[in-house]
């Protein structure tokens, strides 16, 4: 994943503007208020400068909501949870609406604003998320996203569409950002350092912006941002090509169905570790699975407990996967890094709740996070 020019830059040289390198352009910098407070009474009417004489109209509708998707997208890459990310994208639009006409229309650039507001609200929730974490039984895995699909939890049911008639505001855009691995360890960095991170190296946000979002300064959130992406490119150092990726989980599938012990461990890196989560609805291993070996017998032992399995080659979060269906329902679905020809992470989810994308079924509760 590419990083944006201004990242090695000091914090006064971030450009007035951005168009990013991820799934949607920056916002450019403008004169807009946070979450919970007014625009800047200082721009308005009573404030000693002369109104404007012809005040510009407040942004239509469409034009706001053809920021949906931007702003989806962004709060995916926040939280690993589609319903999470659709719960702020609703937030930021009633946020924005219970606003007077006043007010919308002394925000220069309501897309920054947008931005600004939804960022501040994923980042409220990913300080709470550890606490509620430690309510989750076993382990926590990122919601998947479905490869060459069309997602949408809208008007409270699942809907999934190979054929893309559904509205694009609704589609998380597949790439590196979105990877089972990069969310995973994401996950595991600081609240303030994610959103840096995502902000900047993903959707190119200059760090001026980025520090009136977590309230600290430009020079400070390139620290945040580059904390991060130290522990990525720690924890998940450059693999191979999507073919090599491709072929080695295509050798997995055949080597499950056909249940050759020998074969999947070789497949397998020596340190490979499973995790999986069932989130206290369907059982499943609470705590890693490491090594070759055990996470070999620990596969073939779940698939001989369902004989009528069905194994689809399948991607997953945009990198190729494996999904497992019964009766033509998926029950779990598996994604892989692949590391020199090997697999060296496993991550199974069977939450029903975060299958949605492959079920098309809505549930009653919020995604535990």
């Amino acid at each position: 994943m590419p990083t944006p020019p201004d990242s090695d830059q000091g914090p006064d040289s971030a450009p007035e503007s951005s168009s990013g390198s991820g799934p949607g352009p920056g916002p450019n910098s403008g004169s807009d208020s946070g979450p919970d407070s007014s625009p800047n009474p200082g721009s308005g009417p009573g404030s000693g400068s002369s109104p404007s004489p012809s005040p510009s109209p407040s942004p239509s509708l469409g034009s706001l909501m053809a920021e949906r998707r931007r702003l989806l997208n962004l709060g995916y890459r926040m939280l690993g949870s589609v319903q999470d990310a659709e719960d702020v994208v609703q937030e930021t639009y009633a946020r924005w609406y219970a606003l007077s006409e006043a007010q919308q229309r002394v925000i220069v650039t309501p897309l920054a604003w947008l931005t600004r507001v939804a960022s501040r609200i994923c980042l409220d929730q990913l300080a709470s998320a550890r606490v509620r974490r430690e309510r989750y039984t076993g382990e926590w895995l990122p919601e998947p996203v479905r490869g060459g699909t069309t997602w949408t939890s809208a008007a409270g049911a699942g809907r999934t569409s190979g054929t893309g008639g559904d509205d694009p505001a609704d589609r998380i855009t597949l790439d590196e950002s979105v990877s089972m691995g990069m969310l995973v360890i994401l996950d595991s960095v600081t609240p303030a350092e994610r959103v840096a991170f995502v902000l900047h190296d993903v959707f190119g946000t200059p760090f001026t912006e980025i520090a009136e979002t977590v309230g600290r300064s430009p020079a400070a959130c390139r620290q945040l941002a580059s904390s991060a992406r130290r522990r990525l490119a720690e924890r998940r150092p450059v693999g191979g090509t999507t073919t090599e990726h491709r072929q080695v989980v295509s050798a997995f599938r055949e080597a499950c169905e056909t249940g050759d012990l020998d074969s999947l461990v070789a497949l397998l890196d020596p340190a490979v570790e499973s995790r999986s989560d069932g989130g206290g609805k369907v059982r499943a291993a609470l705590r890693p699975i490491a090594g070759a070996d055990k996470v070999a017998r620990f596969l073939l032992g779940l698939l001989r407990r369902e004989p009528d399995v069905e194994l689809v080659e399948e991607d997953i979060n945009g990198t190729p996967g494996v999904t497992v269906a019964i009766a033509g329902t998926t029950i779990a679905v598996l994604a892989a890094d692949v590391r020199d020809g090997l697999i060296t992470d496993l991550w199974l989810v069977v939450n029903p709740d975060k299958l949605r994308a492959w079920t098309g079924t809505s549930t009653d509760t919020p995604t535990a996070r």
